[in-house]
């Protein structure tokens, strides 16, 4: 069983493509001495803290990521507020927009952090910068620095997942581990679905302002909790290291470039959707053509230049992480082209919750609980796949499974239509929902499982960058999607004198819908109707795309126990090292 067990490492770490590293990793060495010697050269992990303290452990840390999902409703809520307190209401999605784009630039960099600075060094980083910005957010005295403010808050925020999910794999082995991200995914939506009525509540009662200063407990608390009960050990060439040294091992050049290639490539993206410029504007293909040069200069250097690249081109080229990333690209884009940016109120709107507005013409109230069915099954997807693999250890076919759920919900949503029966209109989103959630949680689990100790932070931000990269891109997309075909639609249908401010109207509320005449509400319906239709069918098409990523997709062995996983890990380091050694020249 171990014979078969170790040629199934050995398979997975082989890279899809022959590499010649011309950089040793800093790991061989002492992976290599660890796996000879009988006793481990290193001092007992965290992991065999006690209940309580890893009770405490987790709240420092899972109240950082509750805090990181209710700050971004509440700032989604507060958008016309605060535009109209700086009276620089067309100014008010960036705000969001930056806060965004900051999250995806910075979310890979905390892997590689997580791994010098240690876990607790990084994940106060990441929740000063979140603090700070979010501080400098309720003092800001104008639109300009708190564009800033949200920036820098966005800095922190990127890492507080990253370093989280890092963090609690060093302490739960990999069988229980999806349990507990479900439990963290389930907090992540509470906190999402509190933020926009509390922000709302905020608003009324104490303004704008409060909402950021009133996150600072929640941050302090978990800052302590943090600062006082982490204290995950790292390998010992790395933890007896002077700051000085550890300070050279951070790739700045390679950290810049990624920066690049991600921030120039969703921000020409975004501003396409919230700006609605078109491709050919030279603001647009000048930032898609500097990510393309960035992300070369990227490739370069992590592959030729760099001893201790943010995202090693090896993870990338292997079977599982090249995979995982994929299908967490897709899904994500997917799931997050069910939202469409609102060109009028700046703010992101379910696509499906504006079929019910727009084409069933349903009152807010009614259109909220068609949509309570899809967020109860984001909370119970995740938690059940965490229960299959702890239940199981198995999460090949959970994969796959689940993913053909979110392909069947969103091809039965691209079949909707008049004559669509009452119950499709409750039911047919909940499979999307508890599909995606199961394969999120799932696939993290398979990319944990099929690298080494040494490579487990970075795998886990280059996750994460996928992820929230492909949101980005979903929501921009998809936004621009609707309007254009909504736009050509509507032009073909309304014609005559006032047709353009009519067919503006129209594009920018859907409130204004059944106040109109019966010819030009049903131009309307239809339209909407029509442009809707196209956009689930590329998620349905974009579900499959992950779906046929998920394929391969390896199925390692979970452990369930700490002398498991360390068995686990140094096995897998030692095949590392000899495929390693095999490939040099």
């Amino acid at each position: 069983m171990s014979t078969a067990l170790s040629t199934r490492d050995a398979d997975e770490t082989r890279p899809l493509l022959h590499d010649h590293d011309d950089h040793p990793h800093p790991y061989h060495s002492a992976s290599s001495s660890r796996t000879q010697s009988p006793e481990p050269a290193e001092p007992p992990s965290l992991n065999k803290i006690s209940r309580s303290d890893l009770i405490w452990v987790l709240a420092g840390l899972w109240s950082a990521v509750f805090l990181g999902a209710l700050d971004g409703t509440i700032v989604a809520t507060l958008l016309s507020p605060i535009g109209s307190y700086f009276n620089e209401s067309n100014r008010s999605s960036y705000i969001g927009t930056s806060y965004l784009l900051s999250v995806c630039c910075f979310t890979p960099l905390y892997g590689r952090l997580s791994d010098i600075l240690g876990r607790k060094g990084a994940m106060l980083l990441a929740l000063s910068l979140f603090g700070s910005g979010t501080l400098y957010c309720g003092l800001a005295p104008s639109m300009d620095a708190l564009i800033v403010a949200r920036a820098v808050a966005g800095m922190g925020g990127g890492g507080v997942m990253t370093v989280s999910s890092v963090a609690v794999t060093d302490l739960i082995p990999l069988r229980q581990r999806g349990l507990y991200q479900g439990m963290t995914n389930i907090l992540f939506g509470l906190g999402a679905g509190l933020g926009g009525p509390l922000g709302g509540w905020m608003n009324d009662i104490l303004g704008w302002r409060s909402a950021f200063l009133l996150q600072m407990p929640i941050l302090v608390f978990s800052f302590c909790l943090v600062a006082l009960k982490v204290s995950i050990r790292l390998p010992d060439e790395i933890q007896n290291q002077p700051v000085r040294a550890k300070l050279r091992r951070i790739d700045v050049l390679g950290s810049f470039t990624l920066v690049g290639t991600v921030g120039a490539l969703l921000l020409g993206i975004s501003l396409k959707s919230t700006e609605e410029l078109p491709w050919a504007h030279p603001l647009i293909w000048g930032l898609l053509l500097a990510s393309a040069v960035f992300g070369a200069a990227f490739i370069w250097v992590e592959t030729c230049w760099s001893p201790f690249p943010v995202m090693p081109m090896r993870l990338i080229r292997q079977r599982t992480p090249l995979f995982v990333s994929l299908s967490n690209f897709f899904g994500s884009v997917a799931a997050f082209s069910m939202c469409a940016q609102d060109s009028t109120a700046r703010a992101s709107k379910l696509t499906s919750a504006k079929y019910f507005s727009a084409v069933r013409l349903s009152s807010s109230t009614d259109t909220g609980l068609h949509l309570l069915p899809h967020s109860v099954a984001i909370s119970t997807g995740s938690v059940f796949a965490g229960w299959v693999m702890r239940r199981t250890g198995k999460l090949y076919s959970l994969t796959l499974c689940s993913c053909l759920l979110t392909v069947v919900a969103a091809s039965l949503v691209a079949m909707w239509n008049e004559n669509s029966a009452a119950w499709h209109l409750w039911l047919d989103v909940a499979p999307q929902g508890f599909g995606m959630a199961a394969v999120i949680t799932s696939t993290l689990i398979a990319m944990i499982a099929s690298v080494s100790r040494e490579d487990l932070a970075v795998a886990t931000g280059i996750t994460y960058l996928f992820r929230t990269t492909g949101q980005v891109i979903g929501v921009s997309l998809s936004g621009a999607l609707l309007q254009a075909i909504l736009t050509t639609k509507l032009r073909e249908r309304i014609q005559g004198p006032n047709a353009f401010e009519i067919i503006e109207q129209i594009r920018h509320s859907t409130t204004i819908i059944p106040q109109l005449s019966p010819e030009l509400r049903k131009a309307a319906v239809d339209s909407y109707a029509d442009a809707l239709r196209v956009v689930f069918i590329c998620q349905a098409v974009l579900n499959f795309m992950c779906f046929l990523c998920c394929l391969p997709i390896q199925e390692n062995p979970l452990p369930g126990s700490h002398e498991e996983q360390e068995e686990a890990w140094k096995r897998r380091d030692s095949n590392r090292t000899e495929s390693d050694g095999e490939e040099s020249p």
